[in-house]
């Protein structure tokens, strides 16, 4: 549970900008984002597998443009 205290002097806005930084920081809303819709273990790991083809894919294509320079 994500909590932030007001502190002495400390206005709304600035209150509000902690907190939602802390809720970045805390991942909350990738949480919730992920626990929305339930999906199986095999299709995690199909999804994770893909992913990682991706990043492959992307970091040869880098490598590869950044040896023609």
């Amino acid at each position: 549970m994500t909590r932030v205290e007001l502190r002495e002097g400390e206005s709304q806005e600035s209150l509000l900008r902690r907190f939602r930084k802390q809720v970045t920081k805390d991942g909350v809303l990738g949480d919730v984002k992920r626990k929305r819709f339930f999906v199986s273990k095999s299709e995690e790991r199909r999804v994770m597998l893909r992913k990682a083809k991706r990043r492959e894919r992307k970091r040869q294509w880098r490598q590869e443009n950044n040896e023609r320079e």
